[in-house]
């Protein structure tokens, strides 16, 4: 089966004052209609430039994409000029970016931007879309939609603002929604009730969804699929179930660990030592080498790579010597 959206050995540099810095390293994901991708890892390891990227939205300057192919359904997207890029932004390709309130204008109502949004892809009438971005909000589950509509931002909840922008992402009906940490910030009552939402509007649509969080539970309860990234790599990458009953990186291991664990008798939570490296301090070997009880002399001189070392792939040097 082809990928509906096909991401390969993508490259992603930045201008810093520290010289042109690697943000994504040789990053290859694929998604198919109707299936969800989770990508997860800490902040600071490439998710949401991935998305951007992916988007046609990374900075330029100083960012620029210096290598790789990204597709949606066969069409090349790096290279794309910036007009096709807008016109495939809402209606092939979407994203519900992390935070409402720095995505949403504060200066018009929720009802005028959803509407907004039809308008550019759709050849309806302003009054038409204003109908249609109320059927939206009492899609996505907003009470009293016809009151809301006319609502500013600020006087929504944030449950209410994230679901305000689900109703403008798929306002078009895109054939790949990108989530970027969709439920930051939101009680997990409210976490729910998003993750169920989404994931009627992936029956209703066939959408692909790529699903980007640090949250580990997040991902057992939406990834048909899941890509474990690093310090701008993909390190693991299989079936959700395979990486959280058998993870193979020791990072994977260590996400997987700090999930609570109820009923086990534990009364400490465990965490993973040390925090992400910056960028432009990244050596030869491998990133997570100084966070990681395995590493060895090869972590430090060898950058390991993506492969299959008998369960699924894995990029370390002690999965592939057989040492855990």
């Amino acid at each position: 089966m082809t990928a509906l959206l096909d991401i390969n050995d993508l490259r992603v540099t930045f201008n810093t004052r520290y010289g042109e810095v690697t943000a994504l390293d040789s990053v290859s994901l694929n998604v198919n209609a109707g299936e969800t991708l989770g990508v997860v890892g800490e902040s600071g390891c490439g998710k949401s430039i991935t998305a951007l990227a992916t988007m046609g939205l990374i900075p330029s300057p100083p960012g620029r994409i210096a290598g790789g192919s990204i597709k949606l359904a066969g069409e090349e997207l790096t290279g794309a000029s910036d007009a096709r890029l807008r016109a495939l932004r809402g209606a092939d390709i979407a994203m519900i970016f992390q935070e409402p309130m720095t995505s949403l204008n504060p200066v018009f109502t929720v009802g005028d931007q959803i509407a907004e949004a039809i308008m550019l892809h759709q050849k309806v009438s302003a009054a038409q879309a204003f109908k249609d971005a109320i059927a939206l909000l009492d899609r996505v589950g907003i009470p009293s939609p016809a009151e809301r509509a006319r609502d500013y931002p600020h006087q929504l909840s944030g449950g209410m603002r994230q679901r305000v922008m689900i109703a403008m992402a798929v306002s078009c009906r895109p054939k790949v929604l990108i989530a970027d940490e969709p439920t930051t910030a939101l009680d997990v009552t409210v976490q729910a009730q998003i993750f169920d939402l989404l994931n009627e509007i992936q029956r209703e649509f066939g959408a692909a969804i790529i699903l980007i969080t640090h949250d580990m539970g997040a991902i057992s309860e939406m990834a048909d699929r899941v890509a474990v990234m690093y310090a701008g790599r993909v390190i693991e990458q299989a079936r959700a179930d395979d990486v959280l009953d058998a993870p193979q990186h020791p990072y994977a291991r260590g996400l997987i660990d700090c999930i609570p664990a109820l009923g086990k008798g534990e009364t400490e939570l465990r965490e993973i030592p040390g925090v992400v490296p910056p960028l432009h301090l990244l050596g030869a070997g491998c990133a997570f080498a100084d966070r990681c009880a395995h590493k060895f002399a090869r972590c430090e001189s060898e950058k390991p790579l993506l492969a299959d070392h008998g369960h699924h792939p894995a990029a370390c040097h002690a999965v592939e010597e057989g040492r855990i």
